[in-house]
């Protein structure tokens, strides 16, 4: 008995003392945490890394999707343009891009910051004093901020290859990479995101609606202009044919990727581990992917008379597209309605296009340009968390409303002349798209050397 009292008094002793011992770690002498603002550091930090790491693995699903899309004779060139604008816009943001989008600068573009100097963003940090103003509310480190920022940028790049598939030249597309993530993008970034004249103007955009995807989308518009359609795409009397993509489990798959990908996007966008915040925001973007492609099935079903399986695809990621601007102002069941009408005018988008002679075998355009313009300007009318609900059908008046109109027209007009001059230019310097041989062959042995089914008849997969 004497010995179990023994032990027992040794036990809680020891778990005293290492009590008071972790608490001598957190405690400072006027007995307040003084690690607690450290580990809120920490936290948000490895929540954002992690959220640009789920966020980089979309560039997978990305090839997957636009593989799945076109005929296995691309496919491999597909996967290459995946790799190497990644890689390219990489090395470009970080000369550049970054300081253009967050650096202190004007109301047109950021001046300072160049190769991404590794100072520190402290909380609450003072602008004259940070290279970043524009990111002085972050409690990250400025390579962290980098890094999350950089793979929104390579998302916006590799939009556009779905678009511009099976006819441009690979040393073309890598010339366009490192143009659209150095300044066509990050001047984007920098009016809405760094500080710039459209969030002066009253801009909102919380993940990228219009600053990633339409600048995508609005840049594979261009592009597809410039190529012009596929061979065979359009009879001769200017009706479209179906050109089928060679593996719909492929690109599924992309989509499912991309769809949880999004979960970094869109939360991380928080660049902090609030807890109720990106809570909150994954709810919102998850009921607006499977608005999307709920709705988008069911006009394809009315319009085409079949459910079909790629317009339901790409209504999932409409649908995120969509609710990327407002995924954290919104209230769930307003955020189901924005991905529903994305849902829908994805559908129409990509018969309307197709219908103007713009050969998109992905939907690319349709995806991110039109539903990402379309989120942003339905935040006017559902913004309704946050100090001040500002949307339309919440009490917010016109005033609002009509600055995102701005913001879409303004971010159109700047890709439509940007991405005309580039690709122009390209087409003009070093050509763009191959030549009618080539396109027939398919691109992978022409431009590359290789097959991605060496074991099968390619021909006979589309």
């Amino acid at each position: 008995m004497k010995r179990k009292v023994i032990i027992t008094v040794f036990v809680i002793t020891c778990l005293l003392s290492l009590n008071a011992f972790a608490l001598n770690g957190l405690v400072d002498t006027d007995g307040k945490l003084e690690k607690v603002e450290t580990s809120k550091y920490m936290g948000d930090t490895l929540w954002v890394l992690v959220a640009a790491f789920l966020v980089f693995f979309m560039q997978a699903g990305f090839a997957m999707v636009e593989s799945g899309f076109t005929r296995a004779k691309n496919a491999v060139n597909i996967l290459m343009k995946n790799l190497m604008d990644f890689s390219m816009g990489s090395v470009a943001y970080w000369a550049i891009g970054f300081a253009i989008m967050f650096g202190a600068g004007n109301a047109f573009m950021g001046t300072s910051g160049w190769f991404v100097p590794s100072e520190s963003l402290a909380e609450g940090a003072a602008t004259d004093t940070s290279v970043f103003s524009a990111l002085e509310w972050s409690s990250v480190p400025t390579y962290a901020a980098w890094l999350f920022q950089l793979v929104f940028a390579a998302t916006a790049a590799t939009i556009v290859s779905g678009a511009m598939a099976e006819r441009t030249q690979f040393k073309s597309y890598l010339i366009y990479s490192i143009f659209i993530t150095g300044i066509i993008y990050p001047v984007v970034g920098h009016w809405i995101w760094g500080g710039g004249w459209l969030a002066d103007v009253g801009v909102s955009d919380f993940a990228g609606s219009t600053v990633v995807h339409s600048t995508g989308g609005w840049l594979a518009l261009t592009g597809a202009i410039v190529l012009g359609p596929r061979i065979g795409k359009y009879d001769g009397d200017g009706n479209p044919r179906p050109i089928a993509g060679h593996n719909l489990p492929l690109a599924a798959l992309g989509v499912f990727i991309l769809w949880l990908g999004w979960f970094g996007f869109n939360p991380g966008s928080q660049m902090g581990a609030d807890a109720g915040p990106i809570s909150h925001i994954a709810i919102t973007t998850n009921l607006a992917a499977a608005t999307g492609a709920i709705l988008a099935m069911i006009t394809a079903w009315l319009i085409l008379g079949k459910p079909d399986a790629g317009m339901a695809l790409n209504g999932a990621l409409a649908g995120l597209v969509a609710i990327t601007a407002g995924c954290a102002f919104v209230s769930p069941v307003s955020a189901a309605i924005i991905g529903a009408l994305g849902g829908i005018v994805v559908v129409l988008s990509v018969l309307l296009f197709e219908k103007l002679r713009i050969d998109d075998p992905v939907g690319a355009i349709s995806v991110h340009g039109t539903c990402g313009a379309l989120g942003t300007i339905l935040l006017g009318f559902f913004h309704e968390i946050g100090d001040t609900a500002l949307g339309v059908f919440f009490g917010g008046g016109f005033g609002f409303l009509w600055a995102q109109i701005v913001g879409v027209v303004a971010v159109f007009v700047w890709c439509l002349v940007t991405g005309f001059i580039l690709f122009y230019g390209i087409k003009a310097a070093t050509g763009l798209r191959v030549t009618e041989e080539e396109e027939q062959a398919g691109l992978d042995y022409e431009e590359h050397g290789a097959s991605a089914y060496p074991d099968f008849n390619v021909s006979s997969m589309r």
